[in-house]
C-alpha cells in the first residue's frame, strides 16, 4: 500500500502502543520514525498484560511472531476463600504475556534503524502542511503526521490541556512477579492454570501466569504475576508511600527495588492477614515488589490538525478491565483504517477517527471506576459476577 508514500510520520513514544502505530503507519506507505525518551531499550519493564483480541491482532494478521509463542493461557477464572477454598470456578479462557515479551516482538518487527532512543520531545507546533517536533537534545524534526503515544506523562496532553488533572482513585496497586517454581506445590496447583482472585473487605488481588524473563512459556519457566489493590488516602500518606529510596516522590509508580523497605514489610504482613494463603505466599516471595498509583485520566480531544494522541497518553484507565494495552492497540488500528479510507487527507482522517475513540475511552473510564468502587469501597465484588470480567468494549468483550 503506497497511499502515503513520500510522507513522513513521527511516533513519540516507543512502547507497545507506539510500536503498533508505527508498524501500521509504515504499511500505509509512510516513512516512520519512533522517538523514545529513555536512553536504553525498554527491557524488563512492567509485569504481565492480558492479551485481548485487539492487542493480538498485529500478531494474528501481520507479524512473523505467533501469539502462541509469546503468551501463556488459562482456562478458568477462580476465586479463593480465606483458607484457599475455591469459592467459584468457571471455564473462561484468557491469554497473557509480559510487557517485555510483546515489546521485543514488536520492536523486532519494526527494526531499530528508525527507532531513536534518548529523544525526549519537549514541544511541538504545526502549520497546515506539517508538524515540527523539538527535542531536549536539540534535535528538530518535521513530519506530515505525528502520533503521540508517550504514556501517562504525555508531553502532548500537557501542552494541549495544561489544566487537565489526573483523578486519584483512592488506592494503589502493588505489583510483582515470582518464578512459579519458587512457590509451594499447593500454590502452583491453585494459581498456575487459572486467573485467580482473592477478595477481602476493601481490597482484592488478581493473579495469573506470564512468560518468564527470557520469554519461556512452558510450565516451570513462567512467572506468577499479580496486582494487589490497597486503599491509601490522598495527601501525606500517599506522598510518603510513593517517595522512593532516592527521596524522590513518584506520583505515577515506584519502580522495583525503590520502594521503602518499611512499606514492603507492612505489605507482606498484611497479605498474611487479608489474602488467601496462595496469594499471600506469592506476595511474600516477591523479591522486589513495586507500586502503581491508580488513577483515571480523560482527555477532551485526541486529534489536533495533523497530531493524534493515543493510548495512555489520552485515556489512562484503572487496570480492572485489563484494557490499557488493548485501548492503545485499538486507537492505532482505527487510526490506520481511517487514514486508509481518507487516502491522503490526514486532518480529515484524524477528525473522523476521533469521536468514536473518545467515546470508547470515556466508557472504559466509567466502567473501571464502577469496578473499583465495588471492590475498594462498597464490598460488592462478588465471585462470578459477569459485569466484573475483563474487556475493552464491555465485560468479556
Amino acid at each position: 500500500m503506497d497511499t502515503y508514500k513520500g510522507l513522513r510520520a513521527a511516533v513519540v513514544g516507543g512502547s507497545i502502543g507506539g510500536l503498533t502505530s508505527a508498524l501500521l503507519l509504515r504499511e500505509l506507505g509512510f516513512t516512520v520514525d519512533v522517538y523514545e525518551r529513555t536512553p536504553v531499550p525498554l527491557e524488563n519493564r512492567g509485569g504481565g498484560i492480558v492479551l485481548q483480541p485487539t492487542t493480538m491482532k498485529w500478531f494474528g494478521e501481520r507479524s512473523a511472531h505467533r501469539i502462541e509463542e509469546l503468551s501463556t493461557i488459562t482456562r478458568h477464572v477462580r476465586h479463593l476463600g480465606r483458607d484457599n477454598e475455591v469459592l467459584h470456578d468457571e471455564p473462561v479462557e484468557w491469554r497473557y504475556s509480559s510487557w517485555s515479551t510483546i515489546y521485543r516482538a514488536l520492536l523486532d518487527d519494526f527494526g531499530t534503524d528508525r527507532y531513536h532512543l534518548g529523544e525526549f520531545c519537549a514541544g511541538s507546533d504545526q502549520d497546515a502542511d506539517s508538524v515540527t517536533l523539538r527535542f531536549v537534545s536539540g534535535r528538530t524534526e518535521r513530519a506530515d503526521l505525528v502520533v503521540f503515544a508517550d504514556g501517562v506523562t504525555s508531553t502532548a496532553r500537557r501542552r494541549m490541556f495544561p489544566d487537565l488533572q489526573r483523578h486519584y482513585s483512592g488506592y494503589v496497586g502493588w505489583r510483582g512477579t515470582v518464578p512459579e517454581g519458587e512457590v509451594s506445590e499447593e500454590t502452583r496447583a491453585l494459581l498456575c492454570e487459572a486467573l485467580t482472585y482473592s477478595v477481602a473487605p476493601g481490597t482484592h488481588i488478581v493473579l495469573y501466569p506470564i512468560p518468564g524473563l527470557d520469554g519461556g512459556i512452558e510450565e516451570g519457566q513462567r512467572l506468577l504475576n499479580y496486582v494487589w489493590y490497597r486503599n491509601v488516602p490522598d495527601g501525606p500518606a500517599l506522598q510518603e508511600l510513593t517517595t522512593d529510596l532516592r527521596g524522590i516522590e513518584c506520583p505515577v509508580s515506584v519502580h522495583p527495588g525503590q520502594v521503602q523497605p518499611c512499606f514492603v514489610d507492612e505489605m507482606r504482613a498484611a497479605a498474611q492477614d487479608l489474602l488467601a494463603p496462595a496469594a499471600a505466599e506469592t506476595v511474600a516471595r516477591t523479591e522486589q515488589p513495586y507500586l502503581q498509583v491508580v488513577f483515571d485520566t480523560r482527555i477532551p480531544a485526541m486529534a489536533d490538525g495533523r497530531v493524534a494522541i493515543i493510548g495512555d497518553a489520552a485515556f489512562a484507565a484503572r487496570p480492572h478491565a485489563a484494557a490499557g494495552t488493548a485501548k492503545a492497540a485499538d486507537d492505532a488500528w482505527t487510526l490506520y483504517e481511517h487514514l486508509r479510507t481518507f487516502g491522503g487527507d490526514i486532518p480529515t482522517a484524524l477528525k473522523r477517527w476521533e469521536p468514536a475513540q473518545l467515546q470508547l475511552g470515556n466508557q472504559l473510564i466509567d466502567r473501571v471506576a464502577r469496578m473499583g468502587r465495588r471492590s475498594q469501597v462498597e464490598g460488592t465484588w462478588l465471585p462470578g459476577d459477569p459485569s466484573l470480567r475483563f474487556g475493552l468494549y464491555g465485560p468479556g468483550i
